[in-house]
């Protein structure tokens, strides 16, 4: 039998949480889900006409872009000016999701074994994407002190001879910490002074908690390095079934090479469809109700769990600024993962254990504040009785 690319040899067996999860919900089990991410499956009411934009009769006329129909990359230009950026529709590349958006900036800017750097803890996708793309990923730390914080000397210490990129999540998932504007500046001399390029992803920009200070996008302000921020209709309009992200690209200088090598990268794919591209400027421009909708979701869910960690000691949870999830300090007595199994087990909590998103030792666990209001307040009172 041939064997199959190395890119591809995972270890696909599920892991005992995976599988007992799988058996509790065949079988019916009353669960209190803390890992919800789908904003289509936690309670939020869209628009009924929302779907109506796909009727657009122009749709029926194939008249390809390898950057996305003009009239939806002048709604992203919108969007970032409701940022107070200025971004020129040239500027911008519309991909089915911001993975693909990450895969054709793997292919734009590494050859096969170059590296891009990238903050830990932070979301596991990004391994698959870089083995796909036969790029390693090299993990930067980022530590926690009254807040999270860049480690810029594990930037020296990761960098070497085949690194290309810096990525940065912004605002980070699962800690929710903004890069400050410091930050900024001395990741931007880093990669000036290294030849680096920079990768931000500004999927929770939206979702700053309202009682922290208000994250700035990268798309504002001068871009001594290559930057392209991507973002995505997933997250910015809770609708993450319609297939719709960009890359926005930006540098300070005057000759813009990556744009015309990008362009070919899209061009080659062709991967938005037409209904869909026709029906992007409403549904971006439509966003503000399921935002208002999340945003309050987050806030409450988020003033519950305070309010409830606030009578026990042995659970806390971290500083949070914007996102979806929460990351909890618990007993580490254990390996997160039978921790993780002993919830699900004896209390019926779902909850991601800390090492799925790259958190060093043990005695973390992240739940997401998205899940329906009474849902939620009752697994956070199941998680805290375990430890009690």
């Amino acid at each position: 039998m041939r064997e199959w690319s190395a890119r591809t040899q995972w270890d696909l067996a599920e892991t005992p949480w995976a599988q007992e999860l799988a058996r509790l919900r065949t079988a019916g089990a009353q669960l209190w889900d803390l890992t919800a991410s789908n904003p289509t499956r936690c309670g939020f009411v869209y628009d009924p006409s929302i779907l109506a934009p796909l009727h657009d009769p122009s749709a029926l006329t194939y008249e390809p872009d390898p950057r996305g129909l003009r009239t939806a990359r002048e709604a992203v230009s919108r969007y970032y000016r409701d940022h107070a950026a200025t971004v020129d529709p040239g500027q911008i590349f519309l991909t089915t999701s911001t993975s693909e958006a990450y895969s054709f900036l793997f292919r734009l800017l590494c050859d096969p074994g170059d590296e891009v750097l990238i903050g830990r803890p932070g979301y596991p996708l990004f391994d698959f994407l870089a083995q796909l793309d036969d790029v390693r990923l090299v993990p930067y730390e980022l530590f926690y002190d009254h807040g999270w914080h860049l480690d810029l000397e594990s930037l020296y210490r990761r960098l070497t001879p085949r690194t290309r990129a810096i990525t940065l999540v912004h605002p980070n998932n699962p800690t929710g910490h903004f890069t400050r504007h410091a930050e900024r500046a001395q990741i931007e001399e880093f990669c000036r002074r290294h030849g680096l390029v920079l990768i931000v992803d500004e999927v929770f920009l939206d979702y700053g908690h309202p009682e922290k200070p208000p994250g700035q996008s990268f798309a504002t302000g001068r871009h001594p390095v290559p930057t392209f921020v991507l973002s995505g209709l997933s997250k910015v309009a809770a609708l993450p079934q319609m297939k719709v992200s960009w890359i926005a690209c930006f540098s300070d200088a005057p000759e813009r090479p990556e744009l015309g090598r990008l362009e070919v990268i899209s061009d080659t794919f062709l991967s938005m469809s037409a209904p869909i591209q026709c029906a992007f400027p409403s549904w971006l421009s439509g966003r503000a109700p399921l935002q208002r909708q999340i945003r309050e979701r987050l806030e409450h869910n988020l003033g519950v769990l305070d309010a409830i960690l606030l009578y026990q000691r042995l659970v806390t949870r971290l500083e949070v600024e914007a996102g979806w999830y929460a990351v909890l300090r618990v007993p580490g007595l254990q390996p997160e993962e039978q921790t993780a199994l002993d919830l699900l087990l004896r209390r019926g909590v779902v909850v991601h254990p800390g090492g799925f998103f790259g958190f060093a030792g043990q005695g973390w666990l992240v739940v997401s504040l998205l899940g329906p209001q009474d849902e939620f307040k009752e697994g956070v009172e199941a998680l805290c009785q375990h430890f009690s």
